[in-house]
């Protein structure tokens, strides 16, 4: 292990792992990898606050100086907490956490699982019906007296396999599309597509003149559809007027502003996915297409 290396492994272990990436990096051991090769200040992670500076500063042998408030302000611990009543199911914020502490399905509400929530705020900028509220749970103790070591570890070892899961969901979708390229593979232009072994082919079939009449089945996926949109509609219809009632009051949708880089991205990213959707919140129509596997936690 180089020097580098090692060193980041110890400004690691002296972060909180709430993996926010309000210090503009993509996690705590990116910040702590940045520390170490000089590209990035000891004073940039809110949530460790004024002691998290005070502890990396000993271990650099630097002066403590003062948290940069271009990267946030020290503040009590808070939980993120969802309106099941609000809520329509997109899975968004289960893709934003980064310690897996939200379970649900698509098109389902969601909840948080309290112990686990870090209080990183990533997944409020993603809910496109604004249902996620980031409320203080440790009262006026902030930064690490809000937070205990344990508490760290155990948000890295369950960061830690969030991300072995995305990497291993990753891998099986690449070799999902791999394998139905190659199922695909286009035929020289002209060619008819041959028919499975064993399969005739009628010449109506052959012709194509007369389209084959919907059946039972398919009307019947259509009519759950459509009222799966309905209600989805429904609860965009409900989020919208409690967006609206909220600006009459002069508030605006919380954590939007002054997000860093890295949290920006995930925000775009999101925006990107919702789109995809249908989810834009000021589009009338609902999501179509959107997967139904329940998320793990």
């Amino acid at each position: 292990m180089s020097e580098v290396s090692a060193l980041a492994q110890r400004i690691d272990a002296l972060l909180p792992q709430t993996q926010c990436t309000k210090c503009g990096y993509a996690g705590c051991r990116p910040y702590a990898d940045a520390i170490a090769s000089g590209q990035a200040s000891y004073n940039q992670c809110p949530p460790g606050g004024a002691e998290g500076v005070a502890r990396l500063a000993k271990l650099l042998d630097r002066p403590i100086i003062a948290l940069n408030p271009d990267n946030g302000a020290e503040r009590p611990r808070p939980r993120a907490v969802i309106d099941e009543s609000l809520c329509i199911g997109c899975t968004l914020c289960l893709q934003a956490c980064p310690v897996d502490a939200i379970i649900g399905a698509a098109k389902l509400m969601h909840t948080v699982i309290e112990d686990r929530c870090t209080g990183c705020d990533l997944c409020v900028p993603p809910c496109p019906v604004d249902c996620i509220d980031m409320v203080p749970v440790t009262g006026e103790r902030t930064g690490w007296d809000a937070w205990s070591q344990t508490q760290a570890d155990d948000a890295r070892s369950h960061f830690e396999v969030n991300q072995a899961r995305l990497a291993k969901d990753r891998a099986a979708r690449e070799a999902r599309l791999a394998a139905r390229a190659a199922r695909v593979a286009p035929a020289a232009p002209g060619t008819p597509s041959a028919p499975a072994s064993g399969q005739e082919v009628s010449p109506v079939a052959q012709t194509g003149d007369v389209a084959p009449a919907p059946s039972p089945v398919a009307d019947e996926a259509a009519a759950a559809a459509a009222r799966k949109q309905a209600i989805i509609q429904a609860a965009l219809a409900r989020a919208r007027e409690k967006k609206a009632a909220l600006a009459a009051e002069g508030l605006a949708p919380k954590n939007t502003t002054h997000v860093s880089a890295a949290v920006q991205a995930q925000i775009d990213e999101a925006e990107a996915r919702r789109k995809r959707l249908g989810l834009s919140p000021d589009d009338d129509a609902a999501p179509s297409g959107a997967d139904s596997t329940p998320q793990k936690v």
